[in-house]
């Protein structure tokens, strides 16, 4: 698959991978920026949304030893409220710690601020497969970063 491959995209829903190397962070977050304009979000919710990209796909490079990461980004409603859900995978047995980090460490704050700017957020092992899996939930409109 080459890099930057866009595996589906749909009103509602844009899923690419990209090559695990820390160029990629910033790709995928112009990714996720620009169909999050394309659906109107406000520029709270885009500016939570990138952070929680960054800070999920910079795991993934960092701590997982995948290959490539792939990032999906829907569009859903949840309860009436027009939701952003954010999931990175890996392919590899690795996958990001999420350790009791203090808040005043230099690293391993990702997850909490993940933790901090979502409305709900998990770690999954992939199903029948080798890897992982970090989702998190984002209101479209109205961010609370």
């Amino acid at each position: 698959m080459p890099a930057g491959t866009t595996l589906a995209a749909t009103p509602r829903r844009e899923r690419f991978a990209l090559p695990a190397r820390a160029e990629s962070v910033a790709v995928a977050r112009r990714r996720v920026r620009a169909r999050l304009d394309r659906w109107g979000a406000d520029a709270r919710a885009r500016d939570t949304a990138v952070l929680v990209v960054s800070e999920l796909f910079t795991n993934a490079v960092v701590h997982t030893g995948s290959e490539t990461v792939v990032c999906e980004v829907r569009r859903d409603r949840e309860g009436g409220d027009e939701q952003v859900s954010i999931e990175v995978r890996g392919h590899r047995p690795g996958r990001p710690a999420a350790t009791g980090r203090l808040p005043e460490e230099e690293c391993g704050r990702g997850l909490l601020l993940v933790q901090a700017v979502s409305t709900a957020w998990g770690l999954d092992d992939t199903e029948g497969r080798c890897g992982w899996s970090v989702w998190a939930r984002l209101p479209l409109i109205g961010a609370a970063c």
